[in-house]
């Protein structure tokens, strides 16, 4: 069992990437919004996906720190992918398949700068200090990603 959740947590490989093992484990984040979103579930449903989706990076993300035995180790992305999913709630993109990528790029800046409190929060024990400052940095980048969409798209 702990093999097969290691396995969740460096993103099914993705996070052995010898460059930029978060940009490659976001990419797993991207295929569970194309899902969501196929889906076609309302931003109150997507929300709660995505609610769920991030407590369940909590314990990936420890078992992954306790395999690795390394604080949030690079190899471990579960954090990022689970993450990823909250910072599209209620964002239209299927419209415009381009915005996806904007999105995209706009996550993996606000995971790399971590605005506060989100680098404050990273210091916390385990899987909660992995998970939760890729929380606060999703939420951070769903702002402007409805901000950037309601701009050019609307």
């Amino acid at each position: 069992m702990r093999k097969i959740i290691v396995l969740f947590a460096n993103g099914f490989g993705l996070g052995l990437s010898p460059f930029a093992p978060g940009t490659a484990g976001t990419l797993l984040g991207v295929a569970i919004v194309a899902g969501i979103s196929l889906a076609q579930f309302d931003w109150m449903w997507q929300a709660g996906i995505a609610a769920v989706l991030a407590v369940c990076a909590i314990p990936i993300c420890e078992v992954g720190e306790i395999h690795y035995q390394t604080k949030d180790d690079h190899r471990i992305v579960a954090d990022e992918y689970l993450t990823f999913p909250l910072c599209m709630i209620g964002i239209p993109w299927m419209a415009h398949p381009w915005f996806l990528a904007v999105a995209f790029a706009v996550n993996r800046i606000m995971d790399i700068i971590k605005p506060p409190p989100a680098r404050q929060i990273q210091t916390l024990h385990g899987g909660l200090g992995i998970t939760l400052d890729d929380v606060i940095s999703s939420l951070y980048a769903l702002a402007v990603n409805h901000l950037i969409f309601r701009l050019i798209v609307k």
